[in-house]
């Protein structure tokens, strides 16, 4: 799971670099991917991203709600982050929190939704399965 949140991170921004490109400015500089990974908001996504992956859960929450506070410009790693959030709430039994966090990365990006092994995890499966009928 650990390379595919940080190939999903890399996809993420790689996208955000894309979408500047796609309107450019005159005399404006280019963004790489540096300087959007620099940006407090994705720093923090990405750290979050390492913690969760690294099984350090109070550091991921830590870092993911730093990232969402620091205005993630990316509506899909807002949705990411809340997601992770999601996982950690379920799985440390606060479940009003999951819950919440699955609607906000819904709110986040219409398009989010877990793959069918995240759906069918016996912890927070059934909260977004529950998120999803309403």
């Amino acid at each position: 799971m650990t390379t595919r949140l940080v190939a999903a991170a890399s996809l993420a921004l790689l996208t955000l670099l894309a979408a500047g490109c796609a309107q450019p400015q005159l005399n404006a500089p280019a963004l790489g991917l540096l300087d959007i990974a620099d940006r407090p908001a994705e720093k923090a996504l990405l750290a979050g991203l390492r913690a969760y992956d690294d099984a350090q859960y109070p550091q991921a929450e830590k870092q993911l709600q730093a990232a969402l506070q620091a205005g993630l410009v990316s509506p899909r790693d807002r949705a990411a982050a809340h997601k992770l959030l999601a996982f950690v709430f379920c799985t440390s039994n606060r479940m009003a929190e999951c819950e919440a966090a699955f609607r906000a990365a819904r709110a986040a990006d219409p398009a989010f939704a877990l793959t069918k092994s995240e759906a069918g995890h016996p912890l927070w499966g059934p909260v977004y399965q529950r998120v999803q009928q309403r």
